[in-house]
């Protein structure tokens, strides 16, 4: 149901799969017909869990057993007793424009060694495309050797729960992905092919971490992901529209995209005081009542 109905991405499914399983074992097998008991010793046995990994794992079991009363298996829906403590959303890591720059000045050292080594130039790639179009490590790994071409200033990508969305491309990205792709063997079907199939993401983030140790940025400060909210915080903050930025994201719900409205508070105040239509207009100045002025 989750892949034929929902949409979900094999990512998602994988992680019901282990939360159900763990929630099951809890109660030596006995999930499908669990009584208001049961939930909660599963909550009990959560309570020294973060609220995100509960939220999740309630939400998980909330969809399960919605399903279960939908195919007749039960007659009650026991999910109603599931906590639900609130994800508490802390913002997400980030990186400053100038952390970007070191990136890319590191990268740029690499490219200028000799003897040239094409690594650098698909190291050049991978971070022009995180940074440079906001796509997720699963998306980039995989995609296929033709996805970016050379007069298309974009990709149409099918990302998350099987979406399609259409990812602008920078000319830095595009000349990068060529330059790289001109030493891919062309009978691979990948564009970062690594052995049998495609690099993975274990290996993606292992690459980003030792190039952010040679720009002298603290390893546990950045991944793929931490890429991708770069770009997202850094296109608000050079005044994006937030709609514009959830297609570009692939975000299902606008409330996941407003999480990168963490930008700095005095700027958003001189945005609305710069670009708001009554910004230019001459201030009314209000009328003080005889009365109260001698008051």
């Amino acid at each position: 149901m989750m892949a034929a109905e929902a949409g979900a991405s094999r990512n998602t499914i994988a992680a019901y799969g282990t939360d159900l399983r763990l929630a099951s074992e809890a109660l030596a097998g006995g999930l499908a017909g669990a009584d208001r008991a049961g939930i909660e010793k599963l909550a009990h046995a959560w309570r020294d869990l973060s609220r995100a990994t509960v939220a999740r794992k309630s939400a998980a079991l909330r969809r399960f057993f919605a399903f279960l009363a939908d195919e007749g298996l039960r007659t009650d829906d026991p999910g109603g007793a599931l906590p639900r403590p609130g994800s508490g959303r802390s913002l997400p890591k980030t990186l400053s424009a100038a952390d970007v720059d070191r990136l890319f000045a590191a990268i740029q050292a690499r490219i200028e060694r000799a003897p040239p080594d094409p690594r650098d130039l698909r190291l050049l790639a991978l971070v022009e495309l995180l940074y440079g179009s906001g796509l997720r490590a699963t998306e980039l790994v995989s995609l296929p050797r033709n996805a970016v071409q050379s007069d298309k200033p974009y990709l149409i990508l099918r990302g998350k729960g099987g979406r399609e969305r259409l990812v602008p491309l920078s000319d830095r990205a595009r000349a990068a992905v060529a330059a790289w792709r001109a030493y891919v063997d062309v009978q691979r079907p990948w564009l970062f092919p690594s052995g049998k199939s495609h690099l993975s993401r274990v290996r993606l983030y292992q690459m980003i971490r030792a190039l952010a140790a040679e720009a002298g940025i603290p390893p546990d400060r950045i991944s793929p992901h931490v890429l991708r909210h770069a770009f997202a915080t850094h296109l608000l903050e050079g005044g994006a529209d937030l709609r514009a930025l959830q297609a570009m994201l692939g975000h299902a719900d606008i409330a996941t995209t407003e999480i990168y409205t963490h930008v700095d508070s005095a700027r958003l105040v001189q945005l609305v005081n710069e670009r708001h239509p009554l910004a230019d207009q001459p201030k009314i100045k209000p009328r003080v009542d005889a009365g109260k002025e001698g008051a």
